[in-house]
């Protein structure tokens, strides 16, 4: 490892088991060697802002700025960076990675979910994510979804939890309909809350749990880590 230190940045949430999680993988994450701070960018602190400038405080002149989340929609591309600007974090040395999806080693976590969940193969699968208002983000998740279908043999449909259509309830719906004897649906959540009480409500045969801490997780930051560390380092 570098000695940089990994600034996880998570969306924040009411929720303390959602917050627990992002805390665990942190912690996961740390014990592969690098010190790890979590900051949030909504509804928790410590802030961003807060984050870099208590680094700096410490010594540090630069990081690696890890988002954690599975695609790069509003807070990744816009807010984030504004509040790394608003902290004076040199953009040379405090390196934004890209965020943790989409990626092989996420869709290799999601079919094992899915798997512990009880999906059987041949079942119909449904993505589900949260949903964003930015098309790239969306565009994202389909590409998720892509991989994970190459793993299952089938296609895998995008539904969402919040934001976009088709829901997932309607997608579950439309399958059955369409002759699917069993639903199974990944979730593409990193934590729980609010969105995955929605999925276990969508009539589903199947729902997995959120992809939480699971080892090809924190492979992923890890992954998001080296290549950050490795532009600062070049710059």
């Amino acid at each position: 490892m570098t000695g940089l230190p990994l600034l996880l940045v998570a969306h924040g949430s009411r929720s303390d088991a959602a917050d627990a999680v992002i805390r665990s993988l942190a912690e996961a994450v740390a014990a592969r060697g690098p010190q790890v701070e979590i900051c949030y960018v909504d509804v928790r602190g410590p802030k961003v802002v807060d984050a870099v400038i208590g680094l700096q405080d410490r010594g540090h002149d630069g990081a690696v700025v890890v988002p954690a989340f599975l695609a790069a929609g509003y807070h990744v591309r816009t807010d984030l960076p504004a509040q790394l600007a608003e902290a004076g974090a040199d953009p040379a040395r405090f390196a934004v990675t890209r965020s943790m999806g989409p990626d092989p080693l996420l869709a290799a976590a999601a079919l094992d979910r899915l798997r512990t969940a009880g999906y059987r193969d041949g079942d119909a699968v449904v993505l589900a994510a949260a949903g964003s208002s930015d098309p790239s983000a969306v565009a994202q998740v389909h590409a998720s979804a892509g991989m994970l279908a190459r793993r299952v043999g089938r296609p895998v449909p995008v539904g969402f939890a919040a934001t976009g259509s088709p829901s997932v309830a309607e997608l579950v719906t439309r399958l059955h309909d369409a002759g699917e004897q069993r639903v199974a649906v990944a979730s593409w959540l990193l934590a729980p809350g609010v969105f995955q009480t929605r999925l276990l409500g969508s009539g589903a045969d199947v729902v997995a749990d959120p992809l939480g801490v699971h080892d090809d997780v924190v492979a992923a930051v890890l992954k998001r880590y080296a290549a950050g560390a490795a532009a600062v380092l070049a710059a």
